[in-house]
């Protein structure tokens, strides 16, 4: 299965850096001897000084998120399947992942040669589902020469018919079918009007058929405020820096944190971690930590906050989810595409943190992921020696 795994990830890496060169107009010839232990990044850095394009220090690194998440993306065809769906929600506003939309960018291109190959497998049903991602791939082919790398994606788009002579027999039907309608409405009023008239009572039974729309109206926006509920952007995810830890004065698996996530005053931080980890080893870690939750004591011992960890599938192994060296205390982790204040305190009666945490885990690379989805700082993504974990 590794070795699978790695000629997968070799071969999307020989892509990449074909479809560059392609993409940059350089010497086809110019191609680079790509080995399995070469990053996206120096592939990427590469042969952009091969081109002697210079890129502005804000799209470069603009492009260098991109490659964190091409680098993540998963092998598993479920593990894609989630991935492509967290990607389609960055695509919903977005045309394509860089510039104003006229010529596809070098993230465009490295994000596409990785997909690729998981998206042409798709069902037509799981297609559906991703219609911005559908779209952006076929923007992409059309405006790259790619012919001879990627297999086409053959999309169905509805076909258009002129308005002739079946169009015009559809309207008279449809004429003839309103007319009816309008016929059979006035004999039903006719009828109403009798009966509003024999009884006082059909008055009011005919106000409340009336009336039930209105009630409704409510539960049209029940669906919104639960897909509200279940985003990550709910949660106010900081980068934390342990600056003391020491045992619970009344509970064997619990250990005491003081965090400094750039307050004034330290957070203090209940964890379950005694098992997994001593204080020393915990003072002067960072970590990644909520800090929107709902105050509360633990065993008579106040806690501001919940550290987020990655666990195996047996849970024998715990740690603290690391954030990566450059990260600066204080500042909020974020996820490409994924807009939104957090809560001010996040409702435990709403269970917002429950349904978020069923889609955190770690890649196969150890990534700490929302759907997918990196965890970011300004120095890269959050990770942990666990790959495939669970995080909570």
């Amino acid at each position: 299965m590794a070795s699978t795994d790695e000629s997968i990830t070799l071969k999307r890496k020989q892509l990449i850096a074909s479809a560059l060169i392609k993409h940059l107009s350089l010497d086809p010839g110019a191609s680079l001897s790509v080995s399995g232990k070469d990053s996206i990044t120096s592939l990427y850095t590469n042969i952009l000084k091969s081109s002697g394009k210079c890129s502005p220090q804000k799209e470069n690194n603009e492009v260098m998120k991109w490659i964190v998440f091409a680098e993540s993306f998963p092998v598993d065809s479920q593990a894609c399947f989630d991935a492509l769906c967290g990607f389609n929600q960055d695509l919903a506003q977005n045309s394509v992942l860089l510039g104003n939309g006229t010529t596809p960018s070098e993230a465009d291109v490295i994000v596409f040669s990785v997909i690729h190959s998981s998206v042409i497998g798709l069902s037509h049903l799981e297609r559906e589902k991703l219609t911005h991602v559908m779209r952006w791939m076929d923007y992409i082919q059309h405006k790259e020469e790619f012919v001879d790398l990627f297999e086409k994606i053959l999309l169905e788009k509805p076909a258009f018919e002129p308005l002739g002579k079946r169009g015009m027999a559809k309207v008279e039907v449809d004429s003839n079918a309103k007319k009816t309608l309008q016929s059979t409405k006035n004999t039903e009023k006719s009828e109403a009007e009798k009966n509003i008239k024999k009884n006082d009572a059909g008055k009011k039974v005919t106000e409340n058929k009336e009336s039930m729309p209105e009630k409704k109206k409510p539960a049209e926006t029940e669906p919104a405020e639960k897909d509200k509920e279940v985003s990550v952007s709910l949660l106010n995810i900081q980068v934390g820096l342990i600056r003391k830890a020491w045992k619970h004065p009344s509970a064997d698996s619990l250990l005491v944190e003081e965090i400094d996530v750039g307050d004034a005053k330290l957070r203090q931080v209940v964890s379950g971690l005694a098992k997994f980890c001593s204080p020393d080893e915990l003072t002067n870690r960072h970590v990644v930590l909520i800090t929107n939750v709902k105050p509360g004591k633990l065993r008579d011992v106040m806690s501001e906050g919940l550290v987020l960890c990655a666990s195996n599938e047996d849970h024998t192994v715990v740690e603290p989810l690391l954030p990566p060296e450059g990260a600066k205390i204080g500042e909020r982790v974020s996820f490409s595409g994924i807009d939104g204040k957090p809560e001010d305190i996040l409702n435990p009666k709403k269970k917002q943190l429950e349904k978020i945490t069923l889609n955190l885990f770690t890649d196969d690379k150890g990534v700490a992921t929302f759907k997918g989805i990196p965890f970011m700082t300004s120095g890269g993504p959050c990770t942990s020696s666990i790959p495939k974990a669970s995080i909570k």
